[in-house]
């Protein structure tokens, strides 16, 4: 439970008001999320305890100098937001007034932001060419060939975030004549549960639609997670792939078709949709409608890179 782990250190026993509570806080938050924040408050309990600085309540300067003391390790500034997520948290969950509100810490963290830059390192997005490419390099001999172009092909195609492929069951595909609708139960827009629905059209030599079914039926599964861990000789687990293991196809498939793999990841398959949709002149209503955006802004950064040498103001001066 998010809250009381969160809180360890108290010395007061959580009640069951309190436990039910906490168990209703976590269930706010994404699974990834609550394992990040986990893993953010024990960091900054490991570098407290030999400093020997309280944490819950913590002081303003304690977070300041924790921040700065990171900052100076390399952490870059997203982290760090983070991490101030995460002890924000901690003390809201026992009462406590976060010294994240103090101007102290907040301007200690504009001084880091603007001295090492805030600036999110992106992924590169592989484009639909790139996912040709990448399907091309698969052997698809293999029940991993199959699964890995399954998973490439609908994760371009869907433009879903890779918790969410990685969260997939084959009771999310509705078939259809036209396509797929893949019911998406949570996401990062949706905490709530309401559950979204992607559309997926169908396709030529490389479609989705054709891919997911053909590891559907190929592997013979009937219900549970639709794109699973491996083992040795083919054998396909029950087990979903994480986040982490889909980021690693993508960048093994990046390589293979003599691509730098360090600049994509899980997140290129859902850019490299939008970007790719964007330069085929689609709407932004209708990158929405796929990608799920609530905020258009988020999208506009997709559409410009796609027209970014479109109508250029210096073509033809040099």
């Amino acid at each position: 439970m998010l809250a009381v782990e969160l809180a360890a250190p108290a010395t007061q026993p959580c009640n069951k008001d309190e436990t039910a509570l906490a168990q209703y806080l976590a269930a706010g938050r994404a699974e990834s999320t609550r394992r990040a924040y986990r893993a953010d408050w024990q960091r900054f309990l490991d570098w407290c305890e030999p400093r020997r600085h309280p944490t819950l309540p913590a002081s303003p300067e304690t977070v300041a100098a924790y921040l700065a003391a990171e900052a100076d390790a390399g952490l870059k500034v997203t982290t760090l937001r983070r991490r101030v997520a995460a002890i924000r948290l901690a003390h809201r969950l026992r009462g406590h007034e976060p010294p994240t509100n103090s101007e102290l810490v907040r301007a200690t963290l504009r001084g880091i932001a603007r001295l090492h830059g805030a600036e999110p390192q992106q992924k590169a997005p592989a484009m639909a060419a790139v996912i040709r490419r990448m399907v091309d390099t698969l052997d698809l001999s293999t029940l991993r060939g199959r699964r890995d172009r399954a998973l490439l092909l609908l994760g371009f195609a869907s433009a879903l975030r890779r918790s969410e492929l990685s969260a997939l069951a084959v009771g999310d595909l509705e078939f259809v004549s036209e396509g797929v609708r893949v019911h998406v139960r949570r996401s990062k827009t949706d905490q709530e549960g309401l559950g979204q629905v992607v559309a997926v059209i169908r396709g030529g030599d490389y479609c989705p639609v054709t891919a997911v079914r053909d590891w559907i039926e190929t592997v013979g599964i009937r219900s549970g997670s639709l794109f699973r861990r491996m083992h040795r000789g083919d054998a396909v687990s029950e087990q979903p792939l994480s986040g982490h293991s889909i980021a690693a196809i993508v960048k093994r498939c990046a390589e293979a078709c003599g691509l730098c793999p360090a600049e994509f990841g899980g997140h290129s398959l859902r850019a490299g949709f939008l970007t790719s949709a964007a330069q085929s002149k689609a709407s932004l209503y209708k990158l929405m409608e796929v990608s799920r955006h609530t905020d258009p802004k988020s999208v506009m950064r997709y559409v410009r890179r796609a027209a970014e040498f479109e109508d250029h103001a210096g073509e033809g001066l040099l």
